[in-house]
């Protein structure tokens, strides 16, 4: 029996995005359910570009700049911690947990992709920022994290310190903007069809039946 095809799914998205992470353990349970297999392509996208070193207070930030009230924090980390824990993730907040720029994080997983380790590297940071929260603009805990998946240390350090990968990462920051994202997750399957947002396990199914039914056709 000839191997099953794998469909291409191209995600635009922030390590600092709960439904970025939520979004992606959906689609790969659906991938799993359905037997369809993923050839995930990372890309770029910072919610908080001009987010200061250090960060800021992740209630104060989302008050700040959404005008979530605290009953509604409160409610809204309830309901990404049980929907996580039921995908198999763990949100782990906290009243002091921060929120921090991505820019550094995005290049450390670009490095890591060209290594072929940036889903890897994806998932690492993810875990770092939501359930260790950890700084995930800091230099070390980055390459930290790139040690944690079998990357060496001094060469991501070096890399981070460089800041070689500055222009690189603009530019696929702006081609995706410039192609209409606008928020993240968004998923682009097969090249041509762009969904956006968690769409949920059952929606994901759909998409990937979709595409095989069509390929096969």
């Amino acid at each position: 029996m000839p191997d099953a095809p794998s469909f291409r799914v191209d995600v635009v998205s922030d390590v600092v995005c709960p439904w970025c992470v939520i979004g992606y353990y959906q689609l790969a349970k659906a991938a799993r359910d359905t037997g369809v297999e993923l050839d995930l392509h990372w890309h770029p996208f910072e919610l908080n570009p001009e987010m200061a070193e250090g960060g800021e207070n992740l209630r104060d930030h989302l008050a700040s700049k959404y005008g979530t009230t605290l009953e509604g924090s409160i409610q809204a980390r309830a309901r990404l911690t049980e929907i996580g824990a039921a995908l198999g993730f763990t949100f782990n907040y906290a009243d002091d947990m921060r929120m921090y720029n991505t820019f550094r994080a995005h290049q450390l997983i670009d490095w890591a992709a060209e290594q072929g380790k940036g889903h890897e590297m994806k998932q690492a940071l993810f875990s770092a920022f939501f359930t260790h929260r950890e700084d995930i603009s800091d230099i070390k805990v980055l390459a930290d994290a790139a040690a944690c998946i079998g990357l060496n240390h001094a060469d991501a350090q070096a890399m981070l310190q460089s800041r070689d990968r500055t222009d690189r990462i603009r530019q696929k920051e702006q081609f995706w903007i410039s192609r209409g994202v606008q928020g993240v997750p968004a998923m682009v399957f097969d090249h041509h069809h762009l969904v956006t947002g968690a769409q949920g396990e059952e929606n994901y199914a759909r998409i990937l039946l979709h595409l095989r039914d069509n390929r096969a056709a």
